[in-house]
């Protein structure tokens, strides 16, 4: 298996125009809530979590592990960028040892139509094939997430097929980068 997990972490902040992704702190603690107990999030994540279940559970320093970007705006965090490797027990895989690298976003409301998710997943994609040169990236959503299907389509991301799974039809793409590719 070739993904997230052969990669040095955590890298430098990645910084944008506008944004810096970076790995998680203490004061995202907040935001990683309202992120999951937002129903508007949750829409195509399986709804939202209970707050009170969230403050206890969520640690004092939420999503801190390789793959896992804050991204951040003003000094805020305002959403999170993952680059996970594929579970191989779930449909949708383009190799037949599994064990790609899958890109999922989740932004704040506040946040949305502003252009952050797609500046922030191409910062984060641009890392990844510098990290990993050659190795192509799954995107999963949910079919029924037009904007999400319109997200993938304008970061590069092809639809390979379209499955059944936690009760939704779901889209999934592939991106491939090859040498001469990057920034088109």
């Amino acid at each position: 298996m070739i993904g997230i997990e052969h990669v040095d972490w955590p890298p430098a902040p990645l910084r944008t125009e506008r944004l810096v992704l970076r790995e998680s702190e203490a004061r995202d603690r907040p935001a990683f809530i309202e992120l999951f107990a937002s129903a508007k999030v949750g829409t195509y994540l399986g709804g939202a979590r209970p707050r009170d279940e969230l403050e206890r559970r969520v640690p004092e320093v939420p999503g801190r592990r390789p793959g896992s970007f804050v991204t951040e705006l003003d000094g805020a965090m305002i959403g999170m960028i993952t680059l996970d490797q594929r579970a191989p027990g779930r449909p949708g895989h383009i190799r037949p040892e599994a064990g790609e690298a899958e890109l999922g976003y989740t932004f704040l409301p506040h946040a949305w139509g502003c252009g952050y998710a797609a500046e922030a997943c191409a910062a984060a994609l641009d890392w990844f094939a510098d990290a990993r040169p050659g190795e192509p990236v799954v995107l999963c959503t949910q079919s029924a997430n037009d904007r999400s299907v319109r997200l993938a389509a304008k970061l590069g991301f092809t639809e390979v097929e379209r499955f059944e799974e936690f009760g939704a039809e779901q889209w999934f793409g592939v991106r491939t980068i090859r040498r001469g590719m990057r920034g088109q």
